[in-house]
């Protein structure tokens, strides 16, 4: 058997040229496209990975956000009750000597203007109580607030019977807010009531500035009051329940 070297010369070209044309026209753009897709694959991932990290940094904030108004709550909550305690007493303690001046000397008409004065200087105690909290709540109202009162009202859901939650999930409820919520906000309050029903919840909205600050919820036969207003309500109710006083006549 023998070979020509002429021919086997020319083979060897051939296959040098086809080798050098699928180098420069097919291996090298295809590798180009190769490392153009895993650089946008790697740039993508970048991206979530700083996605994850921005919402994960923003639920912390929202956490301690929460936590510390929670603290700045009670602490202003008890700071009204101490000082509306303290100004009741003193009211109180001017209106039982102007009884008992009036015990020894008066008659029964001026007996009857000291009760008037009693029963003036406890609503001045409980309007001064209001006046006090109100006026140390009036600067924590803001989006961190109102996702503050937003979680406390929830935690108030979970904590009811099951049996109760299954039935409040039947019917329409009322979301009163302090401020106006636009539709993202109304969405997160839904997904949150929804959540802690264990199923979607027929929702309607008003806004009630009445309430200072919070979110309650509201149906014919069910209320979960959360706010600001409610807290005030239940120190006034305290002041009354404790301002009763008697006299020998």
């Amino acid at each position: 058997m023998t070979f020509d070297l002429w021919t086997l010369g020319f083979q060897a070209v051939n296959v040098l040229v086809l080798i050098w044309l699928l180098h420069r026209f097919f291996w090298k753009p295809v590798a180009g496209m190769i490392a153009d897709r895993q650089a946008s694959a790697a740039t993508l991932l970048d991206e979530a990975k700083a996605k994850h990290a921005e919402a994960e940094a923003a639920q912390a904030e929202v956490a301690e956000t929460r936590a510390g108004l929670a603290a700045e709550r009670d602490a202003m909550l008890a700071t009204a009750r101490k000082d509306a305690a303290a100004a009741r007493e003193t009211l109180l303690a001017e209106a039982r000597a102007e009884v008992e001046i009036l015990h020894d000397t008066a008659k029964t008409a001026r007996v009857r203007a000291a009760e008037t004065l009693k029963a003036n200087a406890i609503d001045e105690a409980q309007g001064l109580a209001l006046t006090i909290a109100g006026q140390l709540v009036a600067r924590l109202d803001g989006p961190a607030t109102d996702a503050a009162f937003l979680g406390w009202l929830v935690e108030g859901l979970a904590a009811l019977p099951e049996s109760q939650r299954a039935a409040l999930a039947g019917v329409e409820l009322e979301v009163v807010s302090a401020t106006d919520q636009d539709s993202t906000v109304q969405d997160r309050i839904a997904a949150a009531i929804t959540s802690a029903l264990g199923t979607p919840a027929r929702l309607t909205f008003r806004t009630d500035p009445a309430l200072i600050a919070g979110h309650e919820l509201h149906s014919p036969h069910f209320s979960l009051r959360n706010s600001w207003r409610e807290d005030l309500d239940r120190i006034a109710a305290a002041l009354g329940e404790k301002g009763d006083l008697s006299d020998a006549a």
